[in-house]
């Protein structure tokens, strides 16, 4: 007896999927979201964008920022776009936006006339995060923090100034140069301090010679000198800890180190300024 074949489940079943399929697209185009800058116009975005940020709506500016980048492509505002919104991710505190954002923006437009704010802005986010002027002043263990974001900083505001000597962004760049470099020598000083009281000479000697040979500026070469003077001196090697003193005497000739030690050193790692 021939047993009949039951008509394919797949072909039967073909014309409903084809009219759920149609009946979800339907409905999905239905629920999308409205986009509601869809008429407005690019200058319309970027008032609108400025104002969000102003207003702190940090993620609702950065929306109408990248909106702003696609639609106006190819010009100076576009351009503003990105630097406008890698400023707001700066000011949200997502600094690896806010650096992609300017990397992005360096390496599409080097001929840019605000490449120097670039720069400038590129400085001002590892500053901020590494170094805290605007955060908790208190004393802080430098050991503890991460220096290279410090010296990262360093090289972009190094950069503005060389590239840029007139721009509006040097003169605030170089102060910070200089803030970072009197930093980064506290924190090599306050390491060495760190060994010499735990006894470790030998650490103690090399960051303090260190602080002294790329700080030598800085006013936190008397500490460092002084730490070397002490450190060779427990060593037993006399004729660099002469050494280390004369330095010491002829560069700071009424250093209170020499007599106070170092808890006369009890400041902040900030106050230097």
């Amino acid at each position: 007896m021939n047993v009949m074949r039951p008509r394919s489940i797949v072909s039967r079943a073909a014309p409903v999927i084809s009219a759920l399929s149609i009946a979800l697209l339907m409905a999905a185009c239905g629920s999308s979201p409205k986009d509601e800058t869809a008429g407005w116009s690019v200058e319309k975005l970027y008032s609108e964008a400025k104002q969000e940020s102003a207003n702190g709506a940090y993620e609702r500016a950065a929306k109408l920022y990248e909106k702003l980048e696609g639609r106006a492509a190819g010009t100076l505002l576009a351009q503003q776009a990105q630097i406008e919104l890698a400023h707001v991710h700066y000011k949200s505190g997502d600094k690896a936006q806010a650096l992609a954002v300017l990397d992005r923006f360096m390496k599409l437009h080097p001929t840019s006339p605000a490449f120097d704010y670039a720069l400038y802005l590129k400085g001002l986010v590892n500053f901020n995060d590494n170094l805290g002027l605007f955060g908790n002043l208190a004393k802080q263990d430098l050991s503890e923090r991460d220096q290279q974001a410090s010296r990262d900083s360093f090289q972009t505001f190094k950069q503005l100034v060389e590239r840029f000597p007139q721009s509006q962004y040097a003169p605030d760049a170089q102060l910070r140069m200089n803030y970072i470099v009197n930093a980064l020598a506290n924190y090599e000083v306050h390491v060495a301090r760190y060994y010499f009281r735990r006894g470790a000479y030998v650490a103690a000697a090399n960051r303090a010679q260190r602080a002294v040979v790329e700080f030598q500026q800085s006013p936190a070469a008397e500490e460092a000198l002084y730490i070397m003077v002490q450190s060779y001196d427990r060593l037993g090697l006399v004729s660099l800890r002469d050494d280390a003193e004369r330095v010491l005497r002829r560069n700071f000739p009424d250093s209170a180190l020499m007599t106070g030690g170092l808890r006369v050193k009890d400041k902040a790692w900030w106050q230097f300024w």
